[in-house]
């Protein structure tokens, strides 16, 4: 753990001084200036997170990963016997021009993914650096290094959400095609456009956390359609699993921020109208999280709207009265960091390896 709580401090301090020195300009979409980070800071910010990630040797299924690449010649008939074709390609040519060293899958993938979700964030979050804190300490980039595939998708995704707030439906659900070639699951986006671009805290929200508790209190009955539905896909094998549900703590973590952002809604509004975009992603996320307390295979979907929160949580700050607003800004900082350590310490004890620096 070392490497990454290091790795914490310094691309907190980075991103803290990159919105020290950046620009502000009145102009735009947002009531408050929109701040544009020191894209320089930014840049080393990406770096940071490009090493660590992209130079393990160890977490979650990298061993996995790396094992594959070093097997397969990816041929083409062994491409097209395998789902998610897109991430075979991938390889394809990584083995073939660049490298047959597994390292070079890893790398490029921590840049591609790193790239693209730091890239959204400097964009639309009010506060870079809480964005950038909270990606490591809410988990979600740890995720990244233990479901790689996923999380190239939910990267590629995550930077078409423009496409969203612009209306763009068409570019959205290519770059939602394209991205399911990595992994299939990112296919459930396509019916999500149509949800999320509707008002937040409308009769449909409730209606969605409703069904999420039902389903969750009724989830043998549930499972046994969902997997009779998903018997001839690659998840089926999900359908065995022993593993149990998520931990209650990491349900509260996701809709705490929610919880603001509902009592200080029209607020929101008013200083990010695109608020709604997020908001809503933000809840499908939580729906997905309250029914992963039954089987935890449903937080893997999560992956795809977890993202969506490190804006909103940079923004609810502001939805506080002046004068409270550094409190809620340390208090943060102070509850994310000891659910990272209770999470990554305590419950998982994860430990960082890589073959290139050892600490």
């Amino acid at each position: 753990m070392t490497v990454l709580w290091i790795n914490l401090a310094i691309v907190f301090i980075l991103s803290f001084f990159s919105r020290y020195f950046a620009t502000a300009t009145a102009i735009g979409t947002f009531s408050y200036p929109k701040i544009r980070p020191n894209k320089l800071l930014v840049l080393l910010v990406m770096l940071t997170f490009i090493t660590v990630s992209g130079l393990r040797s160890g977490i979650g299924d990298t061993y996995f990963y790396k094992h594959i690449y070093e097997m397969n010649d990816f041929s083409w008939q062994f491409i097209f016997s395998q789902k998610d074709i897109g991430f075979g390609i991938f390889q394809r040519y990584l083995k073939k021009y660049c490298s047959s060293d597994p390292q070079i899958l890893i790398l490029t993938t921590a840049i591609i993914t790193n790239v693209l979700i730091i890239s959204v964030l400097y964009k639309y979050s009010r506060l870079f650096e809480l964005s950038i804190y909270v990606y490591i300490t809410g988990g979600e980039f740890l995720v990244t290094m233990n479901g790689m595939r996923q999380c190239l998708a939910a990267a590629i995704i995550f930077a078409a959400t423009k496409f969203i707030i612009d209306g763009n439906c068409k570019g959205y659900i290519l770059v939602v095609l394209f991205a399911s070639t990595f992994h299939e699951s990112a296919l459930i986006l396509i019916p999500i456009y149509f949800l999320v671009r509707t008002k937040a805290w409308s009769k449909n929200t409730f209606l969605l956390l409703f069904l999420s508790i039902v389903i969750a209190l009724g989830f043998d009955k549930f499972s046994s359609v969902l997997f009779s539905a998903i018997k001839d896909t690659q998840y089926s094998v999900y359908q065995n699993s022993q593993e149990g549900g998520a931990n209650i703590i990491r349900v509260l973590v996701d809709g705490i921020p929610i919880a603001i952002s509902y009592f200080g809604r029209e607020k929101l509004r008013r200083i990010f109208p695109i608020s709604d975009i997020f908001v809503n992603m933000s809840i499908i996320g939580f729906v997905f999280m309250v029914i992963s307390t039954r089987n935890w295979i449903f937080a893997r979907f999560d992956i795809y709207f977890n993202l969506y929160q490190l804006i909103l949580i940079s923004w609810i700050i502001k939805v506080f009265r002046d004068k409270d607003q550094k409190v809620i800004y340390y208090l943060i900082l102070v509850c994310y960091l000891g659910y990272y350590f209770y999470e990554d310490v305590i419950a998982l004890g994860i430990i960082y390896k890589s073959a290139y620096f050892k600490l």
